[in-house]
């Protein structure tokens, strides 16, 4: 039985600073508004709960900009008014907008499924950051939080949102929390809150945009044909952070050999990173990714195909060349039958030096403690990420928001789980085609991917086979666009990769509200 840690490592991907005097803005530019929030219990009641709102100002690109953070409660209720959920989201719009139809907003969410909005609210979009080092590990306890100088606050208002269960969220009294716990229940909770948040902030005239990360790229995309089917509310946009939309392309079953093909760049990327390539794969990461892809294109794939009909002297080469590529012995290569899976990977690459290397970021390393029943496993790159974060939101949340509630915030858990994937049994999910009909019926929407080359939770050149196998109209193939980072499944950890996908959502907010003629 694998350790929680490995779990939630698993959870926060597919079913996934603070300190007691933290650094924050000056006093002066806190000024609470509204304080009506008591202790906010986890049942929802019919009436809606009292939302804390706080005014303050952030310095972006060297304009001082106001805005306004709304944290609290939006409840669900059937249309007889029965209260379904308590969904707690943060908002910030800004202030002195003079036509809020001007005024991109953004909703926001992670991933898991089991994941709260942390990551992204506190790590890359939100007005504030969790201080980890530059390179993306973290520092010693107690935790510390800073104004995010790459914050889109600039560019558009943002509503965090924790699906039910998540963060503060809670299904109501007597409703059985399973109901969200699926991919079609989730969907239509999530596209209510968009709905309702929508109507009574009078947003409907703004463009509007989704960002996801991780398995909330599944619920973007998820989400893209919804509203426009159950609401006839279209999108301007959709961001995906680290994507995965079809499950067979991340999922090592057997049968299923796609994965052992898409993994393979991330994993010389790795093996790069690490100092395990030699000879022209040692000469740079460019040079390495690419003979890695041309191998999956050719070689190796048709190697797979074959199965145990492979020719032993094929079967030979095909293990010195695996093995070249991802710095594992071409013994141990052959022992697995050509086919690495992400846990041998993380565990084997550094054996020799006691480490495991990330899954979520292959960069980071972390003492190995990897008994026979693998109880003792841990992410490195997630133990770099969960104390910080926890910290940070938690101290956040009642200092900055003053919100009040003595709910445990879930950063993240697994009491969603078994989350249901019932609308596709026997099936692997798979919400490209969801997100092709989208694209296809409103024309004007345009997608954006991020992607960290280190990342082995959600590889790039998983996320690059499953667009070209979209089939878009070429008339529409255009609106969709892919970004590279030299880091790893959260990529905005990377303090250089936070800056660069700051820039690049600029760019594409910039040039999908020109071609909407907002800007």
């Amino acid at each position: 039985m694998k350790s929680r840690h490995w779990l939630l490592t698993v959870l926060i991907l597919l079913s996934l600073g603070l300190s007691l005097a933290p650094l924050r803005a000056e006093e002066e530019k806190d000024k609470p508004v509204e304080k009506k929030n008591d202790d906010q219990k986890g049942d929802a009641g019919d009436k809606d709960p009292a939302l804390s709102v706080t005014e303050h100002e952030i310095t972006l690109g060297g304009k001082v900009i106001k805005y306004r953070a709304t944290a609290g409660y939006l409840v669900l209720k059937t249309e007889k008014g029965k209260a379904r959920a308590n969904m707690f989201f943060v908002a910030y719009t800004k202030l002195d907008e003079k036509d809020p139809a001007k005024r991109p907003i953004t909703f926001s969410f992670n991933g898991g499924p089991g994941s709260s909005s942390v990551w992204l609210h506190l790590g890359a979009l939100g007005p504030k950051r969790v201080v980890m080092t530059d390179k993306g590990e973290s520092l010693p306890p107690p935790y510390k939080w800073v104004d995010n100088e790459s914050s889109w606050l600039d560019q558009t208002d943002l509503v965090f949102i924790d699906p039910v269960s998540t963060g503060y969220s809670r299904a109501a009294k007597d409703v059985d929390p399973k109901e969200f716990h699926g991919f079609t229940g989730d969907i239509e909770a999530m596209g209510e809150f968009i709905r309702l948040w929508t109507t009574r902030n009078e947003r409907w005239a703004s463009p509007k945009f989704l960002v996801g990360e991780s398995y909330g790229t599944t619920r973007a995309a998820g989400l893209s044909d919804y509203l426009q089917g159950k609401y006839d509310l279209y999108l301007n946009g959709i961001m995906l952070v680290s994507s995965i939309m079809n499950f067979q392309t991340a999922l090592f079953a057997p049968g299923n050999d796609l994965p052992y093909q898409l993994f393979l760049p991330t994993y010389t990327a790795a093996a790069w990173y690490h100092g395990k390539l030699k000879g022209d794969l040692a000469k740079d990461l460019t040079t390495a990714r690419t003979r890695a892809e041309q191998f999956v294109l050719k070689d190796y794939t048709l190697a797979l195909m074959q199965g145990d009909a492979l020719p032993a002297a094929e079967r030979t080469r095909i293990a010195k060349e695996v093995a070249a590529l991802t710095g594992l012995p071409e013994a141990h290569v052959l022992q697995q039958n050509l086919r690495i899976n992400i846990f041998d990977f993380v565990t084997e690459l550094k054996k020799d030096e006691n480490r495991n290397i990330g899954r979520l970021d292959s960069r980071i390393v972390g003492i190995a403690d990897n008994r026979a029943d693998g109880d003792g496993f841990f992410d490195p790159s997630m133990e770099a990420i969960m104390g910080g974060y926890t910290a940070a939101m938690n101290d956040y949340a009642r200092r900055e928001l003053k919100y009040t509630n003595d709910l445990p915030y879930e950063i993240l858990t697994g009491r969603v789980q078994p989350w249901s994937y019932a609308n596709v049994e026997n099936q692997y999910l798979n919400v490209s085609a969801t997100l092709k009909q989208a694209m296809t019926k409103n024309t004007f929407l345009k997608v954006w991917i991020a992607n960290g080359y280190y990342d082995l939770a959600t590889p790039y050149f998983a996320t690059e086979y499953t667009v070209k196998h979209m089939g878009l109209d070429p008339a529409v193939r255009g609106n969709l666009t892919l970004t590279y980072y030299e880091a790893g499944h959260m990529m905005y950890i990377h303090k250089d990769s936070l800056a660069k996908l700051k820039k690049d959502a600029d760019a594409f907010l910039d040039a999908t509200l020109k071609a909407a003629k907002v800007r």
